[in-house]
């Protein structure tokens, strides 16, 4: 056979393995609104930009019907391009051949990646769009999925990896998500689930169908487990890539940083006068933050799940920062065991990849009920507390109103190890409320006065300015500067790029126990 002839047979066998699963399988999927696996990668990574690996790995087993079955590609898309210009591993299960089912060499080819992106220092982000495990392949595609869950346990921490759930994602194949950093989501089309509705047989479970179980806004707003959601997969790749801009390429790195157009410097009165004067009015907090960013713009994380902490990322003087801030608009800015999970996580991740962390403490303590003492919010309180006690980034805390109990402390307090912490002038620091405070310290006085309110008013401005007042807060050293709120965002600035050198060692471990 001729040179040519051989050139002729390669471009012929890699053609098909580019239509998948053939040509009516893939005007399936685009009259259903969706992608194929590969318009999938293209779009989100640079023009030209993909180099695809293992193109011509195939199943190996023979049992049952695979014998006569080919798989183009195994069911999975794998390989290497760029993102604003940075080195991205991507890969994109095909549900055009098998129904994207993972298989023995599909998880393989995905391990490879791994590996691959592990040693280069780079991002990896995954389509998923799978059937789950390819019951043909039985035990060998349990295998696989176990060497594809070590695989992302080594690489926690050190790339990140962003999960797309564009179609089917059922039974083991979820861990893929969970062990994630990150996962985007479309409303249509997409489903995230361990067990179908048929097998789940509890006590009036009747009703259980896709949508209580496995559907976006169940997994946006009640389990977490997505981070973000749009109704189309353009959306989700667009917003992705643009997520991606915000994060280094491994645990070595720095984020990207980007050219400053907006004023360091800038002043905002509007701070000035945000805090209303009865402090149970709820304000929101994302003023502060969109005041505080460059351009004003905060990429908010999870913003449909525990609305009660705002966790997300913004750009300091062209740099990434991660934010965490109370949110007096939902719960009156308690935490809760979700609230305080949530924020948890996020705190690691960014002492993982050296981002700094600005926290907005306006909290008036953990939730008190019998489902949150339940649930556990002293484990889950818990954990916020090691997050930020362990993270050795920069950490620089802003109390703007309520900073109260051991809330207060949870939140990037001094007593846990902020580096840098400011107060506003109408902040109130301590063990509790005045009011609660007063009506507990002096219960039998205020029995027995001719007069309670005009007694509860003058102690509470007593308890006000003796105990909760920034200004006595400040003379113990635990806030290093009382600050106007409209000059935050330079302050923070400033505090920051004394921080960017910070060096803090910990003891030698293997790994904590929280």
């Amino acid at each position: 056979m001729s040179t040519l002839s051989k050139v002729n047979e390669l471009n012929a066998r890699r053609s098909a393995i580019v239509m998948g699963g053939g040509e009516e399988k893939i005007k399936k999927l685009h009259s259903a609104g969706k992608l194929t696996a590969r318009e999938r990668i293209e779009r989100f990574l640079d023009e030209s930009s993909f180099v695809e690996v293992g193109a011509f790995v195939n199943h190996r087993s023979t049992d049952f019907n695979l014998a006569q079955k080919d798989t183009p590609a195994d069911g999975v898309v794998t390989g290497y391009g760029t993102v604003e210009g940075r080195l991205v591993y991507v890969y994109s299960q095909d549900p055009t051949v098998l129904g994207g089912s993972v298989g023995e060499m599909h998880a393989q080819k995905i391990c490879s990646l791994y590996d691959q992106a592990i040693k280069m220092g780079a991002p990896i982000v995954g389509f998923l769009d799978s059937a789950g495990l390819r019951l043909q392949e039985s035990v060998d595609g349990l295998n696989g999925y176990g060497n594809l869950f070590v695989k992302q346990s080594l690489a926690s921490g050190v790339i990140p990896q962003i999960t797309i759930v564009m179609g089917e994602c059922a039974g083991g194949a979820g861990c893929i998500v969970g062990l994630s950093d990150f996962t985007f989501m479309i409303t249509k089309n997409a489903r995230l689930f361990m067990n179908s509705p048929n097998t789940i047989e509890e006590s009036g479970s009747k009703g259980v169908t896709f949508e209580t179980i496995g559907s976006t806004n169940i997994h946006t707003e009640k389990s977490g487990m997505v981070h973000f959601q749009y109704d189309n997969e353009q959306d989700s790749i667009e917003n992705a890539r643009k997520f991606l801009s915000y994060l280094p390429t491994n645990n070595m790195e720095d984020a990207p940083f980007y050219e400053v157009t907006d004023d360091l410097n800038r002043i905002d009165s509007v701070l000035n006068s945000i805090i209303p004067d009865d402090i149970n009015i709820s304000f929101d907090i994302k003023t502060i933050i969109a005041s505080l960013a460059d351009e004003r713009e905060l990429i908010e994380i999870q913003a449909q799940y525990a609305k009660n902490i705002v966790i997300g990322f913004i750009r300091l003087n062209g740099a990434t920062v991660g934010i965490i801030a109370n949110q007096s608009q939902e719960k009156e800015g308690l935490l809760d065991s979700n609230a305080a999970e949530k924020g948890a996580r996020f705190v690691n991740f960014c002492n993982a990849f050296n981002i700094p962390i600005v926290s907005i403490t306006d909290v008036g303590g953990f939730k008190s009920s019998v489902e949150e003492e339940q649930r556990g919010i002293l484990r889950s309180g818990s954990k916020l507390v090691y997050a930020f006690a362990n993270a050795t980034v920069p950490k620089v805390n802003i109390i703007v109103r309520k900073a109260f109990g051991s809330a207060y402390i949870a939140m990037n307090s001094k007593h846990i190890g902020a580096d840098i912490v400011f107060a506003w002038p109408t902040a109130q620091i301590s063990v509790m409320n005045p009011e609660g405070a007063v009506n507990i310290m002096y219960a039998e006085e205020l029995k027995t006065s001719p007069d309670p309110n005009a007694l509860r008013s003058s102690k509470i401005e007593e308890f006000s300015n003796m105990q909760a007042s920034p200004y006595a807060i400040a003379t113990r050293g635990y806030i290093d500067d009382i600050i106007e709120p409209a000059a935050t965002r330079k302050r923070v600035i400033a505090a920051l790029e004394m921080l960017y050198s910070k060096r803090e060692e910990r003891p030698a471990k293997k790994h904590s126990t929280v």
